[in-house]
This record gives C-alpha cells, sequence and structure tokens, in this order.
C-alpha cells in the first residue's frame, strides 16, 4: 500500500526514544485537529466530553473512556466537544530488534498486512489498562519510564494480537485509494500555501479536477467547503502564533493570509467565540502546540 510522500515536517520525540506525547484541553492552539496524516502511528484517550473523528473516509464519534488507534498514513482529523484528550504519535520501528521474533508481528502491522482496528469503546479489560498505563507513564515521566512507555507497547500490541482486534489482507474493505491520495495533495498545498492567497482555481488544479466537481468533491470528503476548510486551518495556525510569537495580531493575520485584519478578527470570532487579542491574552502562558 503507497502513501503520498508528504509527511509532518518534524521530529518525533528524539532519536533514541521516538515517541511525543500531547495533553488538548480547550485552550490548545489546535484544540481542533485539522486533517493531516503521518508515517508514525498514533493513540488517542478520551478523557473528557465528546470527539468527532474522522479516518480516511470513515466518521465516528468517540467518548469518555474511549480509544482511536491511528495506523500510518491514515488521513485524519476532528472535532471535539467539551473535550480533554490525549495523544501518543510514535514511530513503529522502535520496536524492530534484530533476529527477534517479535519483529514478525512487527513487519505486518508496518506492511500493512495486519491492520489494528482503529476504535475501542470504553471497557473494563486489560487492554485499557496497558494502555491507561502508557499515557499515565507518559503523563509523569518518573525515573525509568522509558522502559515502562515501550514495554506498555508491546503489552498492547500483543493483546492487539490476542484478541484478534485486527483486519488482514483479505479481510479489508477496498478503499478508494485514489480520492484519498487526491485530498491528501490539496491539503498538502494548503498547508503550503495557507498564508498566500489561494483560489479556487489553484486548488482546483492541485486536485486535477474542475472548480464545481472539485467543490463537490471536497464536500463529500470534508463535510466542508474549500475555503470554510482555508479558514479553518488558517485560524488553527494564527492561534499557534498568537501563543508562540511575540507577532503582533496584524502581522499573525498577514502571516496567516489575512490582508484584511477587521475580516480575520470576525472570522477568528466565529470559529473560537472569542477575539485574537482576548485569545492571546487569556490562554497565555505559551504551550505547545500538537501534531
Amino acid at each position: 500500500m503507497q502513501y503520498l510522500g508528504y509527511n509532518e515536517r518534524r521530529l518525533r520525540g528524539t532519536f533514541d526514544f521516538p515517541i511525543e506525547f500531547h495533553h488538548i484541553e480547550s485552550q490548545h492552539p489546535q484544540y481542533a485537529m485539522p486533517y493531516h496524516w503521518h508515517v508514525e502511528y498514533e493513540i488517542i484517550r478520551i478523557l473528557e466530553g465528546s470527539f468527532v473523528i474522522a479516518l480516511d473516509e470513515k466518521e465516528f464519534v468517540a467518548g469518555k473512556g474511549d480509544i482511536v488507534f491511528i495506523n500510518s498514513g491514515t488521513l485524519h482529523g476532528g472535532i471535539p466537544t467539551d473535550c480533554i484528550y490525549e495523544c501518543v504519535v510514535f514511530d513503529m520501528n522502535m520496536l524492530m530488534k534484530k533476529d527477534n521474533i517479535c519483529g514478525i508481528y512487527i513487519k505486518d502491522i508496518m506492511n500493512h498486512t495486519i491492520v489494528i482496528k482503529e476504535y475501542f469503546r470504553q471497557e473494563a479489560s486489560l487492554l485499557h489498562q496497558i494502555i491507561w498505563t502508557l499515557f499515565d507513564s507518559l503523563t509523569v515521566k518518573a525515573p525509568g519510564y522509558e522502559l515502562m512507555v515501550q514495554g506498555c507497547l508491546y503489552q498492547m500490541l500483543g493483546c492487539i494480537i490476542k484478541r484478534q482486534d485486527y483486519i488482514t489482507d483479505s479481510m479489508q474493505t477496498p478503499k478508494n485509494h485514489k480520492r484519498i491520495l487526491i485530498l491528501k495533495q490539496v491539503l498538502e498545498y494548503i498547508e503550503n500555501f495557507y498564508a498566500t492567497a489561494i483560489t479556487l482555481e489553484e486548488l482546483s488544479r492541485a486536485a486535477g479536477m474542475s472548480p464545481k466537481y472539485f467543490c463537490r468533491f471536497f464536500q463529500e470528503m470534508t463535510h466542508k467547503s474549500p475555503f470554510d476548510y482555508l479558514n479553518y486551518y488558517r485560524i488553527e495556525r494564527s492561534c499557534y502564533y498568537l501563543l508562540h510569537t511575540e507577532d503582533s495580531i496584524t502581522d499573525v493575520a498577514l502571516n496567516c493570509g489575512y490582508n484584511d485584519l477587521s475580516y480575520y478578527i470576525k472570522v477568528f470570532k466565529k470559529h473560537k467565540g472569542i477575539t485574537p487579542a482576548k485569545y492571546k491574552k487569556t490562554f497565555a502562558p505559551i504551550q505547545d502546540a500538537k501534531v
């Protein structure tokens, strides 16, 4: 299974411990999760509220206590409601050991011969206990937590294999990979050029479609119009800059593709319910941005 070469451009954790942990509450600069993908795997646990999450062309609502597993290369994004959630993003290669029998299972997962199920509802099970221990270890970071984390990842995968919480090549429902690939190309274009005056014609060209057909396609895939999504993405990026830089609100607006400050403030208030100035004042100090 081939994926577009684009990947979120950042190192996960450190070279010798390629795993990241993120705690997300409503004030986080990327509370809503824009569509994205990466070659690493991701686990999300919902602590409070609900989260409407889309994985490729599937969509479901996860609630308190639920777990979402995101396989490598899966296009995903979501809208939280009164939600507190946490994410662990990790490189599956960290579990590969030369001439180790565990590597057989890891290779099957990385090659998508085995595809782990994506949604685990809250339950009193060993799997949930293991994943909770994984997240808690990354939260506290007590001495030796790296051993706990890596051990939990092995336990988690072993438990998933034992419970048969996966599908194989022969069991997979065929996906329309072409549609997903086209959407990834458009989202990559937005990622690269959101600070410029993007036109509908440019987005359509990135998709290889006519503007009329492209608008219908994009709405079907994301449940937003192209420019609703572009505004949403720009506002999320501007939240990051408001909390992570000393730039003025005018400069942030310009850097995120808004040449009209009053329009930027209007769109920001529509998406966030408050003005950029109040957002910056309310949610300081600066927080770590999520992937």
